[in-house]
């Protein structure tokens, strides 16, 4: 065989350099001893998904604490799965959880292009030595016949896909496939593939230790008929040349790890450190399953920014999920930047992270109480833009009356914060009752009607805004004596059936008058911010209600 003008024919790209070129332009990375190039390299389909921000959060923490790089390589060789906008989606997604990228698309940097598809070029050049060293070969094979192969394997139980017997253009003459080029027949690329499936070798994973790895037989299509490379040597041309020397990535590439393999080994590249995260899961009735983009709402990044969840929040709890020995730092260190935690690999949990989204609601309304109530109304305004109703964006207008609101809400001052929000749309919604457009109460009072009534009239009578809240609550404590109610709360407790109720039960009716609601802050406070005439149209209206 003559390869090459077998591989003049095959690959007629005159643009191709001689590869030491390409080592040339992109040489070792000038980085510390230890230090580590990592990546996201996601496909551009528009969609984010929570094992994306898994993903990212683990690598970018490994390479910077190490003095490295962590970059971002859009892998777009599959064109039907390309969506317009989808790296804009990417970037934006990620920086909002306070991911950033040190170079790649969209970015500068010197080891580009960081889209696949603009490295053509590359891949030609590193599929044409292959098969100048009768390692790569021109598969014809249609569709249909390797569909009729798939069948028979399946029918048989026999491993699937193309290799051995079933390799049919493994072994075509130098006529044969002359014959073929002169015809027009399309094709593809295949490794030929050094493997045998009886060798096994023990390999080292960065997460989940020593692993058995089958050796690769498979002759897998390293480009395709249009000339645009496979993911898998692609990412084994770009790995090698932008200097990457660790691969952190979700273990449903396990099984593809022996032809990675091997074809860094044909191509004479050192194989980078790999390491294979574990799923996120949930719990669905009396199983465990994988989260899943088509069922689970909160596998998309999408639904995190759309309730308003803090990215702090978010980042942290991943944190939980990655490292387990996160949480007993986190409590020793509450206050501490998150970059501050040294986040170890093996430390990456080697079963299913599993996603709860009840620990999410308590880690994220830690990270809500300790934001100052200005930080909150920039959070909270910046989700109401973007997502808010246009009433909830008209609560912003007056920023010292709704700083009010949220000093009171957050317990600020107090000697403990309160945990009450757990998201922005959350906490718009228990914040709407300080706005009349938004205050719709459903009374729901415990006593009968006319006690309720007759209690809102008489605090009515008495009330003064000018009162500290010393005196206003001895004027509740006046109006429940009056109504049989004990004022007393140790007479009441050691003889509750002399009295209708106590003090608790009288500013329970005066809470749900004036917020609609049974717990609430400090409602001496409400009714200061809400003033005179807004407490008082309240209380009528309950009143008007009854």
């Amino acid at each position: 065989m003559d390869w090459n003008k077998l591989a003049e024919a095959l690959i007629p790209d005159k643009n191709i350099r001689p590869l030491e070129e390409y080592e040339a332009l992109y040489p070792e990375r000038d980085l510390p001893k230890g230090a580590k190039v990592t990546r996201l390299a996601p496909s551009p389909t528009g969609f984010m998904h929570l094992g994306n921000l898994y993903v990212a959060i683990a690598n970018e923490r490994i390479a910077h604490q190490s003095g490295g790089v962590f970059y971002l390589r859009i892998e777009d060789t599959d064109a039907k799965r390309k969506v317009e906008g989808a790296v804009e989606v990417i970037h934006s997604s990620l920086k909002y959880f306070g991911i950033g990228f040190d170079e790649g698309a969209e970015l500068s940097g010197n080891y580009g292009p960081y889209y696949q598809r603009q490295r053509a070029e590359i891949y030609h050049a590193y599929a044409k030595d292959l098969i100048l060293r009768g390692l790569a070969y021109p598969c014809f094979c249609t569709e249909e016949e390797l569909e009729k192969t798939r069948e028979y394997q399946t029918e048989n139980k026999l491993l699937p896909g193309y290799y051995g017997e079933f390799a049919r253009c493994r072994n075509l003459t130098e006529e044969e496939i002359y014959e073929n080029l002169a015809k027009g027949k399309p094709y593809v690329i295949r490794l030929r593939s050094q493997g045998d499936v009886n060798v096994k070798h023990t390999f080292h994973d960065a997460v989940k230790g020593e692993i058995t790895v089958t050796e690769n037989n498979q002759d897998v299509v390293i480009l395709k008929s249009d000339g645009i490379p496979t993911y898998h040597f692609a990412h084994a041309v770009d790995d090698h040349l932008m200097r990457t020397n660790l691969v952190i990535r979700g273990e449903e590439w396990l099984a593809s790890l022996p032809i990675h393999i091997e074809l860094f080994k044909v191509l004479g590249f050192r194989l980078p450190e790999y390491g294979h995260n574990c799923s996120i899961q949930k719990i669905d009735g009396d199983t465990r399953r994988k989260l899943s983009k088509r069922k689970d709402p909160e596998a998309s990044l999408t639904f995190y920014r759309e309730e308003g969840y803090h990215p702090l929040a978010v980042r942290t709890y991943m944190m939980t999920l990655l490292n387990s020995n996160f949480e007993e730092w986190l409590l020793k260190f509450p206050d501490k930047p998150l970059d501050e935690f040294k986040f170890s690999i093996g430390k990456m949990g080697k079963s299913g992270a599993l996603f709860d989204i009840l620990k999410l609601y308590d880690v994220s309304k830690s990270v809500m109480s300790r934001l100052s109530e200005t930080e909150m109304y920039d959070f909270l305004s910046d989700w109401a833009k973007e997502y808010g109703t246009e009433t909830q964006k008209s609560w912003f207008a007056d920023r010292d009356y709704l700083l009010r609101v949220l000093a009171l809400c957050m317990g600020v001052g107090g000697k403990k914060r309160r945990k009450d929000f757990v998201c922005a749309r959350q906490a718009m919604g228990l914040l709407s009752y300080f706005f009349d457009a938004s205050f719709a109460p459903e009374y729901s009072f415990r006593f009968d009607k006319n006690t309720v009534r007759a209690v809102l009239e008489d605090f009515k009578k008495t009330y003064d805004p000018e009162d500290d809240s010393s005196v206003w609550f001895n004027k509740v404590k006046a109006v429940a004596d009056a109504h049989g109610f004990a004022s007393d709360m140790k007479a009441y407790k050691a003889n509750p059936e002399a009295y209708a109720g106590n003090v608790s039960d009288v500013a329970e009716m005066l809470r749900i008058a004036v917020t609609g609601l049974s717990n609430t802050p400090d409602l001496w406070t409400i009714m200061q911010i809400l003033g005179k005439d807004r407490t008082l149209s309240r209380i009528d209206r309950a009143i008007g209600a009854l």
